[in-house]
């Protein structure tokens, strides 16, 4: 397979990131500085660790965005999704007449550059598929350069600039960003209904996903969960290879013999075809974890990757921040924090609880945007009702204004209204405060969502 060039596809020598700090926007400058010969700047509205990182590396960084930061020398003006029009920046730039492009048409472009891009999509779960999939290339000696969306522990990054055979790339589908990329293989983890604010509804989001997988090359494939519900609406007619995998009896790809040690982590035989392959023994928690490792067997094994590579790259996969997380013990109360935002991610995340010897379980939920929380509501809910108590946060509005349609109260007493007795917190001392009050010995704690919950379990452990 022909690659281009980085300096190239981008004949460029000064290129100003609008929303540098993202995990995403930070890793492409990574990128395109272990090129060399480029004049990176950007902006950002926070200070940050990835931010300061980039400073120490050359990289003229301005806190807040003004128009000032834009100037007419500049040749490449590359910008997120959540950068609306009204933005000073991306105006100025606009105005002056100045090359843009959207981050996905960005890294679209950028692939082209690898021989095997390897994209992970879905509703749930990228980030942790895409860190296995990371480490399995990594065991195998094949120096994938890799972008995530969470810290790997092993590269103590979001991304690691490698040679130019393998990308290793969390791919989303807000926006219908993933249409502008330029996949060799992919696989496709679930489909459900979200992010709404851009969806009109789950059938768009099918047809997203269907066009996404026409984007896989011939000689390539298209590893997907045949538990998806009519997930032959994504197959059919598909010119690539296409694998499945799941719990389905017609998957090519099953987990066999599973079982669970005291700490939630399955260990279970992988096979391909009724053939038996590969021993795996994962360190994290959760049926969920089963199949997204199975999905990274199927695509190791696709590119003929090693057996040890696949069986102890996946055992070496310990978690990414924020998918839970174990972050300490607070009298004696095991703290957790993870980053479910969606019903079944949080339905996932209660359910890998179940095999821990724990007392009562307790969850602070902090909904993520307010489309997101009226969209699903019920389906929230529901989802929460195998906690024994539960705290709801205020919404967190991420790149959403309050309408004044949906509260978090709305949440509380729906949740009341199926017999839970959920509780609504205006802060996050209030939560901290109820929980030190009520806590027991063995509690389990879950701080959750993808907002910045994750700061209640820190003053607790900070106490």
């Amino acid at each position: 397979m022909d690659t281009l060039n980085i300096k190239n596809i981008f004949p460029y020598k000064k290129l100003y990131f609008i929303g540098i700090g993202g995990i995403s926007m930070s890793g492409l400058c990574e990128i395109l500085l272990s090129e060399g010969d480029y004049n990176i700047l950007g902006s950002d509205n926070n200070n940050s660790e990835l931010i300061q990182n980039l400073i120490k590396k050359g990289v003229t960084v301005y806190i807040g965005q003004n128009e000032n930061n834009i100037t007419s020398d500049i040749d490449l003006v590359i910008y997120t999704a959540a950068i609306k029009d009204d933005n000073p920046e991306f105006i100025k730039a606009k105005q002056l007449g100045l090359k843009m492009l959207e981050r996905s048409e960005f890294l679209g472009n950028l692939m082209k550059a690898y021989k095997y891009p390897l994209c992970i999509a879905g509703t749930h779960g990228k980030t942790t598929t895409s860190s296995m999939v990371s480490e399995v290339f990594l065991q195998a000696k094949t120096d994938p350069t890799i972008s995530i969306g969470g810290i790997l522990s092993s590269i103590n990054s979001n991304f690691k600039v490698g040679k130019k055979d393998y990308l290793v790339l969390e791919t989303c589908e807000y926006c219908d960003t993933f249409l502008k990329f330029n996949p060799h293989s992919a696989i496709i983890l679930n489909i459900d209904a979200d992010h709404l604010d851009y969806f009109k509804d789950i059938n768009q989001i099918y047809n997203s996903f269907k066009k996404f997988a026409n984007l896989i090359k011939e000689d390539a494939c298209l590893v997907i969960n045949s538990d998806i519900k009519d997930y032959e609406k994504i197959t059919e007619n598909l010119k690539c290879n296409v694998i499945t995998y799941g719990q389905n009896e017609n998957s090519m790809w099953k987990a066999k013999d599973i079982t669970f040690d005291e700490f939630g982590c399955a260990t279970y035989k992988a096979y391909y075809n009724n053939k038996f392959m590969y021993n795996i023994k994962l360190s994290v928690v959760g049926i969920h974890n089963i199949y997204n490792s199975l999905s990274v067997c199927a695509l190791a094994n696709f590119y003929n990757l090693d057996k040890d590579s696949i069986e102890i790259g996946l055992n070496n996969f310990k978690g990414t921040n924020r998918r839970f997380q174990y972050k300490g013990t607070f009298n004696n109360m095991k703290i957790i924090d993870d980053y479910a935002h969606h019903p079944t991610e949080i339905l996932a995340t209660i359910n890998a609880t179940k095999s821990q010897n724990i007392n009562k379980l307790w969850c602070v939920f902090q909904p993520h945007t307010y489309t997101r929380t009226k969209a699903l509501l019920d389906d929230f809910a529901k989802s929460l009702l195998d906690v024994d108590n539960i705290l709801i946060c205020d919404i967190y509005s991420a790149r959403e204004k309050d309408t004044g349609e949906i509260h978090a109260k709305d949440l509380v007493n729906k949740i009341n209204e199926l017999g839970k007795n959920a509780i609504y917190i205006d802060s996050f001392e209030t939560g901290k405060q109820y929980i030190e009050e009520n806590c027991q010995k063995n509690d389990m704690l879950i701080t959750m969502g993808a907002g910045d919950v994750y700061l209640l379990g820190e003053m607790l452990l900070n106490k």
